[in-house]
């Protein structure tokens, strides 16, 4: 009866209202600004006013290219071994520290790549502590007396970036190993399987599809890089981006080299799909058991513990209690108080970000839900296409096109007023925020999405029956019932601007800082101590959304016991 009413008030409001309203055109127009950054990379690359692309190609080109493949094949791998293996002990077995790790596997999230790579290469370096303490034990005398890993290299970037993107592929495949069918696991057992062999035959297969969703995750995040590759001199498309247009001062090079950075995120997203296109699976019992816990005794439950612990402890817990350290040394007023006005700088920038993509959000949001249709429904996954491309891409793409604008203004303004206007919008404030929104427009989207869809097309009907127009259905009725996830939304998108390096170096104004730039700037001048501070503010931020995702984690299966380790 209830679904019925409901199918009966949309049609009704569809009907009643005309294709193109407010709402409606509200949305396509974001969506066509979200989608030109991208369009003017495209552009510029195709008809470049100065065309390097054969000395690109004839040069650095391969090694861009190899190097980048190498490294999201190395950081692909190390994550899946990591994620799943941990994901997989934690949801299905019993041993000590399991009610921690179901949560603190995700505090590496909050570690940005780079802040990472600059403690680990003051630690492992020559001239760090490590290394120097095994000289003194073994009275080695210089670099030719032993052999260790070079931390500032491709295999080093690897490493730092598999500590921090693991908890991708962890949260994911944790989340399908809570889903999964207990019946499906007692038949394998039925027929005799091992919990392991169940593990590799049964588990594993129904959450491929989790996992190749986090693995692409992991490798967009790799490809959007940029603070640790540079410090490690690696050459990666991110800096060979900043490298071209930055250093050798050349926009269309910078463009090409963009365009088949896009290649690459087209490449992942569409192997993504084809391989999640024919999977499915289907939980046929409306009631949900308690998952089977399998009890690791005595070595086996430590050794389970450690497995988990490592990438903890070497992503997150190390690396913080240095960086604590490292700012009780280097403590200085003066320069806390600089500090402290980036920082001011950077909540400036995250909170502007963050309250407008939430607005546009809910406008595009609430017009797919009051027109419907394709062409919404469209609009809506172009704007949210940011969120797939690498940051230096996005940059070169707002660069052009708000240097076309201001051109353009700047062209009118002399031939009809007489005078220069100026840059008005590039290398501003106004410019970062704009390449803020395209980039994270998708985490706020897909947030009021999901909370909006929970709101009843019914209540939307009494609402109208009582002769409130839209807006103020929305107003009135929407937006109250949506508070939380609004707040969430807004957190997001804050916590992922305060962190986001590639995009804030490129279009920030001159002599502008914010806490990623200046760690970024000290730690490439072995400055790391006094930018210790700044790099603890970014990772106490980042840990807002690991709370975040440990309940949502926590409450993904229904009828999931609180407290599973005490048993079944």
């Amino acid at each position: 009866m209830a679904s019925d009413i409901a199918i009966g008030t949309e049609k009704r409001m569809k009907k009643r209202r005309p294709w193109l309203d407010g709402w409606t055109a509200g949305a396509i127009l974001i969506a066509t600004l979200a989608s030109l950054p991208i369009i003017a990379v495209g552009y510029l690359a195709l008809t470049p006013e100065e065309n390097i692309w054969p000395h690109l190609v004839s040069t650095v080109l391969p090694d861009y290219i190899t190097t980048t493949l190498i490294l999201m094949i190395g950081v692909g791998i190390g994550t899946l071994i990591i994620g799943v293996s941990t994901g997989w002990i934690v949801t299905m077995c019993r041993f000590p520290g399991k009610r921690f790790f179901e949560w603190g596997m995700l505090l590496p999230m909050a570690m940005p790549a780079y802040v990472i790579a600059y403690i680990y290469t003051d630690i492992l370096e020559y001239a760090g502590p490590l290394q120097g303490m095994l000289r003194e034990i073994f009275g080695w005398t210089s670099k030719r007396d032993y052999w260790f890993p070079e931390i500032r290299s491709l295999g080093g970037a690897i490493a730092m970036m598999t500590l921090v993107l693991y908890p991708y592929v962890y949260l994911l495949s944790r989340a399908a190993f809570l889903e999964q069918s207990v019946g499906v696991l007692e038949a394998s057992r039925a027929l005799g399987r091992g919990p392991w062999r169940s593990f590799f035959v049964v588990a594993l297969p129904l959450a491929r599809p989790a996992i190749v969703i986090g693995i692409s995750l992991v490798l967009m995040e790799t490809l959007n890089d940029f603070g640790t590759v540079d410090f490690f001199a690696v050459n990666t498309f991110s800096l060979g981006i900043y490298d071209v247009w930055l250093n050798m001062n050349n926009v269309s090079g910078a463009a090409q080299l963009a365009s088949v950075m896009l290649l690459f995120v087209v490449f992942l997203v569409l192997s993504e799909r084809f391989a999640r296109r024919k999977q499915r699976f289907h939980n046929t019992s409306s009631k949900y058991q308690e998952l089977p816990g399998i009890h690791l005794p005595g070595r086996r439950g430590w050794l389970a513990t450690l497995a988990c612990a490592t990438p903890v402890v070497l992503g997150f817990l190390m690396p913080t209690i240095v960086l604590i350290v490292y700012a009780w040394q280097h403590w200085d007023p003066e320069l806390n108080a600089e500090i402290a006005g980036h920082a001011w700088n950077s909540i400036r920038l995250s909170t502007i970000a963050g309250v407008v993509a939430v607005l546009i959000a809910i406008v595009m949001a609430y017009a797919a839900r009051i027109q419907g249709g394709k062409i919404l429904l469209a609009a809506n996954r172009v704007a949210a296409m940011g969120y797939a491309v690498p940051g230096a891409v996005l940059a070169v793409g707002v660069m052009i096109m708000l240097g076309n604008l201001d051109n353009g203004i700047d062209g009118i303004a002399r031939e009809q007023f007489g005078f220069s206007t100026g840059l008005i919008f590039s290398g501003t404030i106004a410019a970062v925020t704009f390449g803020y929104l395209v980039r994270f427009l998708a985490l706020s989207l897909g947030t009021v999405e999901a909370s909006l869809g929970k709101v009843t097309l019914n209540m939307d009907g009494a609402s109208r029956s009582l002769g409130r127009g839209t807006f103020a259905t929305m107003r009135l009725v929407h937006l109250p019932l949506m508070r939380t996830s609004i707040l969430t939304a807004v957190m997001l998108v804050f916590v992922d601007c305060m962190k986001e390096l590639p995009m804030t170096v490129i279009l920030r104004p001159f002599n502008f800082q914010t806490l990623a730039t200046f760690v970024h700037q000290y730690a490439s001048d072995e400055q790391l101590g006094d930018a210790s501070l700044a790099a603890l503010s970014i990772v106490g931020v980042g840990i807002i959304p690991v709370i975040v995702l440990s309940l949502a984690i926590a409450k993904s299966r229904p009828g999931h016991s609180k407290d599973m380790s005490q048993g079944n």
